[in-house]
Protein backbone atom coordinates (compact mmCIF):
# COMPACT_ATOMS: atom_id res chain seq x y z
CA UNK A 1 0.00 0.00 0.00
CA UNK A 2 1.12 3.55 -0.70
CA UNK A 3 1.63 5.36 2.57
CA UNK A 4 3.21 8.44 4.07
CA UNK A 5 4.28 8.69 7.69
CA UNK A 6 5.14 12.04 9.28
CA UNK A 7 7.15 12.61 12.43
CA UNK A 8 9.00 15.40 14.17
CA UNK A 9 6.18 17.51 15.51
CA UNK A 10 6.24 18.90 19.03
CA UNK A 11 5.96 21.98 21.20
CA UNK A 12 8.44 24.83 20.99
CA UNK A 13 8.55 28.46 22.12
CA UNK A 14 8.27 31.26 19.59
CA UNK A 15 11.53 31.65 17.70
CA UNK A 16 12.32 27.96 17.97
CA UNK A 17 12.90 25.36 15.28
CA UNK A 18 11.61 21.93 14.34
CA UNK A 19 12.30 19.53 11.51
CA UNK A 20 9.48 17.43 10.22
CA UNK A 21 10.08 14.19 8.33
CA UNK A 22 7.82 12.22 6.02
CA UNK A 23 8.74 8.71 4.92
CA UNK A 24 7.10 7.29 1.82
CA UNK A 25 6.23 3.62 1.47
CA UNK A 26 4.95 1.58 -1.44
CA UNK A 27 5.56 3.91 -4.38
CA UNK A 28 8.35 5.30 -6.51
CA UNK A 29 9.00 8.34 -4.40
CA UNK A 30 11.20 10.42 -6.68
CA UNK A 31 8.66 10.43 -9.51
CA UNK A 32 6.05 12.17 -7.35
CA UNK A 33 5.55 15.79 -6.40
CA UNK A 34 5.63 16.12 -2.62
CA UNK A 35 4.09 18.76 -0.44
CA UNK A 36 3.56 19.93 3.11
CA UNK A 37 0.17 21.25 4.19
CA UNK A 38 -1.14 22.39 7.56
CA UNK A 39 -4.47 22.80 9.26
CA UNK A 40 -5.65 24.54 12.41
CA UNK A 41 -9.05 23.90 14.00
CA UNK A 42 -11.82 25.79 12.27
CA UNK A 43 -9.67 26.71 9.30
CA UNK A 44 -9.22 25.28 5.86
CA UNK A 45 -6.09 23.27 5.24
CA UNK A 46 -3.43 25.35 3.52
CA UNK A 47 -0.35 24.60 1.50
CA UNK A 48 3.03 25.30 3.06
CA UNK A 49 5.68 24.07 0.62
CA UNK A 50 5.89 21.83 -2.42
CA UNK A 51 8.76 20.20 -4.24
CA UNK A 52 7.78 19.00 -7.68
CA UNK A 53 9.06 15.84 -9.30
CA UNK A 54 11.26 18.08 -11.47
CA UNK A 55 12.77 19.72 -8.38
CA UNK A 56 10.87 23.00 -8.54
CA UNK A 57 10.17 24.35 -5.05
CA UNK A 58 7.29 26.60 -4.06
CA UNK A 59 6.60 28.14 -0.65
CA UNK A 60 3.57 29.85 0.78
CA UNK A 61 4.26 33.53 1.35
CA UNK A 62 3.73 33.10 5.08
CA UNK A 63 6.71 30.75 5.44
CA UNK A 64 9.19 32.08 2.88
CA UNK A 65 12.58 32.68 4.40
CA UNK A 66 11.74 30.61 7.49
CA UNK A 67 10.88 27.11 6.22
CA UNK A 68 12.90 24.89 3.92
CA UNK A 69 11.57 21.83 2.11
CA UNK A 70 14.03 19.15 1.05
CA UNK A 71 14.14 15.47 0.27
CA UNK A 72 16.46 12.50 0.40
CA UNK A 73 15.47 10.22 -2.46
CA UNK A 74 17.72 7.42 -1.21
CA UNK A 75 15.71 7.36 2.01
CA UNK A 76 12.32 8.06 0.42
CA UNK A 77 12.03 10.92 2.90
CA UNK A 78 10.70 14.46 2.67
CA UNK A 79 11.72 17.09 5.21
CA UNK A 80 10.46 20.44 6.36
CA UNK A 81 12.94 22.50 8.35
CA UNK A 82 11.01 25.16 10.24
CA UNK A 83 12.92 28.07 11.79
CA UNK A 84 11.76 31.22 13.55
CA UNK A 85 8.51 29.54 14.43
CA UNK A 86 5.63 31.76 15.47
CA UNK A 87 2.36 30.98 17.29
CA UNK A 88 0.49 31.30 14.00
CA UNK A 89 2.47 28.30 12.72
CA UNK A 90 0.66 26.11 15.24
CA UNK A 91 -1.17 23.43 13.28
CA UNK A 92 -1.29 19.80 12.31
CA UNK A 93 1.16 19.35 9.47
CA UNK A 94 0.53 16.82 6.73
CA UNK A 95 2.68 15.59 3.91
CA UNK A 96 1.11 14.63 0.62
CA UNK A 97 2.13 13.13 -2.71
CA UNK A 98 0.89 13.63 -6.24
CA UNK A 99 1.89 11.72 -9.35
CA UNK A 100 1.50 14.98 -11.28
CA UNK A 101 3.19 18.35 -11.28
CA UNK A 102 0.33 20.22 -9.69
CA UNK A 103 -0.86 23.63 -10.83
CA UNK A 104 -1.63 25.66 -8.83
CA UNK A 105 0.89 24.15 -6.45
CA UNK A 106 -1.36 23.81 -3.42
CA UNK A 107 -4.39 22.34 -5.18
CA UNK A 108 -5.19 19.62 -2.68
CA UNK A 109 -7.43 17.63 -4.99
CA UNK A 110 -4.37 16.64 -7.04
CA UNK A 111 -2.61 15.04 -4.08
CA UNK A 112 -3.81 11.46 -3.75
CA UNK A 113 -1.61 10.16 -0.92
CA UNK A 114 -1.73 11.79 2.53
CA UNK A 115 -0.05 11.13 5.83
CA UNK A 116 -1.78 11.06 9.18
CA UNK A 117 -0.35 14.39 10.32
CA UNK A 118 2.00 15.56 13.04
CA UNK A 119 1.13 18.32 15.48
CA UNK A 120 3.22 21.45 15.89
CA UNK A 121 2.52 23.82 18.77
CA UNK A 122 4.33 27.14 19.11
CA UNK A 123 3.87 29.05 22.35
CA UNK A 124 4.24 32.81 22.67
Amino acid sequence: AMQLAESGGGSVPAGGSLRLSCVAYGFTYHTYSMGWFRQTPGKQREGVAVIDSDGTITYADSVKGRFTISQDNAKNTLYLQMNSLQPEDTAVYYCAASEYIVTPKFREEEYNIWGQGTRVTVSS
